[in-house]
């Protein structure tokens, strides 16, 4: 199982590289098109989905890798059980959220489906296309965050490294 979620965590980070890289296509398309002269119809809303794309997919990997930025003043105050009784709490909730962060982001691709939507660029595209790669970020990520909670109670998970004083530039 444990090679299975990671392989999902691992996917979901190539494919937010993925947009990525689509995102600099994107972008590069729009500045040459303007510079000849040529209309490339939605080169900027596809650049917004892809960035929106890249954010959401890789939303898991960097909650499962502990580049998340965690707020520990209140848990730096706890020893032992105590500390760890906070961490469970705090995944517990940060799984509800996720869950429903990920639950109405569904349901928002399925009425996106239901009731036609498209977007009002001239593109015209389907709304629920750009809105199922959310979806599928959002439902990855609850799935990280009850991950990270039942590592946590079976005393398997690692605990993030607060080394944000070394990553700022």
């Amino acid at each position: 199982m444990r090679k299975l979620l990671n392989a999902i965590y691992a996917s979901t980070a190539a494919l937010a590289a993925l947009s990525m890289c689509g995102l600099l296509c994107m972008v590069l398309l729009s500045i040459l098109s303007r510079q000849f002269h040529v209309h490339v119809p939605g080169t900027d809303a596809y650049a917004g989905y892809l960035m929106a794309g890249a954010g959401f997919l890789a939303l898991a990997h960097t909650l499962k890798r502990g580049e998340h930025i965690r707020v520990t003043l209140v848990l730096g105050l706890f020893k032992g059980r105590a500390r760890q009784g906070m961490e469970i709490f705090s995944l517990v909730l940060a799984s509800l959220l996720a869950g429903l962060f990920a639950f109405y982001s569904c349901r928002l691709v399925w009425q996106s489906i239901e009731f036609h939507d498209i977007s009002t660029g001239n593109d015209a595209t389907p709304l629920w296309i750009p809105q199922l790669v959310m979806a599928l970020g959002t439902v990855i990520f609850a799935l990280a965050f009850v991950d990270e909670l039942i590592l946590e109670i079976r005393g398997q998970r690692q605990a993030p490294d607060s080394n944000e004083s070394l990553r700022n530039e």
